[in-house]
């Protein structure tokens, strides 16, 4: 068991955990549990992130009568900033999410933050908000969870495949795809021109520079999005840019490559998604991150990894997954990859649809290699990249800054 005495008196860390359903929450609390912490929960969910005075309340009423170091949430939560603040108790929260609407909000200024961020462009974005209270880490994996998932004989009956993805096709997410048909000729050409060239983009976003606020606030017009409360400072190039173009190539960028892989192979897709657009494809249903997820990794000759297009260079949650899983990776490039792994050694990097059939064909055809590559990028993973890791990196920035 790992054990952290960060405090100069070397007694347990006091930890307040507010938690509101984030898939990365039991990730996070096995990690605390793992560093012997005294850990206080909050399960209360948010009437709002912004205003919820009884959610305040509850947080006040714990800090009053809870021993605590830092207060702890998984992305940023406006609420317990300003409780923190009140309080001068250093608030930790972990971004997972890209985009994260409540980074632009007036509290991210305030001086008892701690804010890390997975992706190192939104964290340059934000940088400047709070020099000294936001900081660039990445996400990690729950390797102790995944190893204690036995995969039984009838997991290999419902879940052995060739190739699979565990993940939405962001359809559903999309807002561009309620707008579109509305939109003046002159706007929709040149988003759809945008969106057709990032497609073909590996590893770079060119949206947001290829945007200008005329067009920004041209497309505002169009698409009647409701304001940004007034202590938000609203991005109205990024709002287009991520929310309604950037979704959009993420669900065109799915698609697209599945329906190219289901040409040649046998894919399974495990997705709360409509997929009537993947008639190739083997629509599985959803699956639960931590009773299914695990098993159909362990069990998929190849995992696939597409990451959401507004993440422009950090390594989204689900890489770590697979690679603490023990799973094959296959991955679009994202610039943050060589910083922590290494190309055919820890995983696959895929760099257009042709390598990416090109490459799925010569994995499923040697096995040695492909149990190779799984056994490094698991190792890795579980001796650099775990949520225990992480959180002790994340308290000593945050307690010494």
């Amino acid at each position: 068991m790992y054990d952290i005495n960060i405090r100069r008196d070397e007694t347990k860390m006091n930890v307040i955990f507010c938690k509101w359903t984030s898939i990365c929450e039991d990730a996070i609390d096995t990690a605390l549990v793992q560093l012997n912490c005294n850990i206080t929960r909050i399960t209360r969910l948010l009437d709002s992130v912004d205003y919820d005075t009884d959610y305040m309340s509850t947080l006040s009423q714990t800090l009053d009568s809870t021993p605590a170091d830092c207060v702890l949430s998984v992305n940023f939560i406006p609420v317990i900033a300003q409780v923190c603040n009140v309080y001068k108790i250093p608030y930790l929260c972990l971004i997972v999410d890209s985009p994260c609407f409540q980074l632009y909000s007036d509290t991210i200024r305030l001086p008892y933050n701690r804010i890390f961020i997975f992706d190192r462009d939104l964290y340059r974005k934000f940088h400047n908000e709070n020099p000294s209270c936001i900081f660039h880490i990445p996400l990690a994996s729950d390797v102790a969870f995944w190893d204690s998932v036995p995969v039984r004989k009838e997991d290999h009956a419902s879940y052995d495949c060739d190739i699979s993805f565990v993940g939405s096709l962001y359809s559903e997410k999309c807002r561009y795809n309620q707008i579109e048909q509305s939109l003046p000729p002159q706007i929709r050409g040149y988003a759809d021109g945008l969106i057709e060239a990032q497609l073909h983009m590996s590893g770079a976003n060119l949206l947001r520079e290829s945007i200008s606020l005329e067009f920004a606030e041209q497309f505002k017009a169009c698409a009647k999005w409701v304001p940004l409360e007034q202590d938000y400072r609203e991005d109205t190039i990024g709002i287009v840019a991520d929310t309604y173009l950037g979704y959009k190539c993420t669900e065109q960028d799915r698609i697209r490559k599945l329906n190219a892989l289901a040409d040649h192979f046998s894919v399974d897709l495990y997705t709360l998604s409509e997929t009537s657009a993947l008639p190739k494809v083997h629509n599985k249903g959803p699956a639960d991150s931590r009773n299914m997820m695990p098993q159909i990794i362990k069990c998929s000759k190849i995992n696939l990894n597409f990451t959401n297009i507004p993440i422009s260079s950090g390594l989204p949650q689900r890489i770590f997954d697979i690679l603490g899983c023990g799973g094959f990776l296959m991955t679009n490039f994202q610039p943050e990859l060589l910083d922590w792994f290494v190309p055919d050694e820890d995983l696959v990097i895929y760099y257009s649809t042709s390598d990416l059939i090109e490459k799925t064909a010569y994995y499923l055809e040697h096995e040695e290699e492909r149990r190779a590559i799984a056994q490094n990028g698991y190792r890795k993973t579980a001796s650099q990249h775990t949520y225990a890791l992480r959180l002790v990196q994340m308290f000593e920035l945050a307690l010494k800054s």
